[in-house]
């Protein structure tokens, strides 16, 4: 461990662009040089994509920019869903802490600081999670808020928060029925995560993220979120295994940064923040888009 700076994990695949962007601008974080990173690239899922994997990995050898670097070479391919499992579960075991992002995440300058400024200040605060980089496209925001669950786009927590994930989503939808809580869960109908919860229970999908939500969520707990994106997705292009192209969640990145220490944040979900996601799904629903990506969201590889 190199220093108090929560570590990156960074899972990769087979996705060369995507890939190097995501390092890119990363490595234009202003605190870049005092974090650790740590990469995980699966492996290939069959001949096709050894090439592509292998192209990754040449590239990953070449990275600069940070305080240490260490490269996991997976020799199988275990998918998205094991090896985020696995990884931060080790990570953690390690730091304590982790930030986590996948191979189609841009970041702002300012994501790094963000994400560790807010893990120092919630440290203790038992009711809240993890922190969230990503927020939705909706103007009027509160420059910080919490909502109940967790969140999967550039997000981080401590040991504490990782403890309570649940990796079995049946006890977690028995749950969730056995406590009338599935529409709340679903913010008021709008988002079908029960439906992901279940296809997951099928087979139907491997998502690690509805079960780190539903953890969250059943445990009353809270995760921060800024009022305008540190994160931005740019696997929404039909490269991904399960998606169609789409710039419905495309966001322009957060330039400037009002620090935590000088916020008041109540240690409740902000209910104007949650009635406005609850619009903006039912929006996009409306056009047909949400349920196109719904399962690139929470997707497996």
């Amino acid at each position: 461990m190199s220093n108090n700076f929560a570590p990156l994990a960074l899972f990769v695949y087979n996705r060369l662009k995507h890939t190097s962007k995501t390092i890119e601008a990363l490595r234009k974080n202003e605190f870049a040089k005092n974090s650790d990173l740590i990469i995980y690239s699966d492996g290939p899922k069959n001949k096709k994509d050894y090439d592509n994997v292998e192209e990754v990995r040449n590239y990953l050898k070449e990275i600069t920019g940070f305080a240490k670097i260490r490269i996991i070479e997976r020799e199988t391919n275990i998918g998205l869903a094991t090896s985020i499992i696995l990884g931060v579960t080790e990570i953690i075991k390690e730091y304590g802490k982790i930030i986590v992002l996948e191979d189609d995440m841009v970041t702002s300058p300012y994501f790094i600081r963000y994400m560790n400024d807010a893990l120092t200040l919630f440290e203790n605060e038992e009711k809240v999670i993890s922190i969230h980089g990503y927020v939705y496209p909706i103007t009027g925001l509160p420059e910080y808020f919490l909502i109940r669950g967790a969140d999967c786009w550039g997000w981080s927590t401590w040991k504490r928060g990782w403890d309570l994930f649940e990796p079995d989503g049946r006890k977690l939808l028995s749950k969730l029925k056995d406590e009338n809580l599935t529409q709340e869960f679903d913010i008021n109908n709008s988002y079908p995560y029960t439906k992901m919860l279940i296809d997951q229970i099928d087979g139907k999908n491997d998502s690690w993220a509805i079960r780190w939500y539903a953890s969250a969520f059943l445990n009353n707990k809270f995760t921060l979120y800024p009022g305008k994106s540190f994160v931005d997705n740019i696997g929404l292009d039909d490269s991904g295994t399960h998606c169609n192209m789409s710039s419905k969640f495309n966001v322009e990145l957060n330039q400037n940064y009002s620090p935590l220490i000088n916020q008041c944040i109540e240690i409740k979900q902000n209910e104007e923040a949650i009635q406005m996601f609850e619009s903006y799904f039912k929006h996009i629903n409306k056009k047909r888009i949400l349920r196109n990506i719904l399962e690139y969201i929470m997707r497996k590889k």
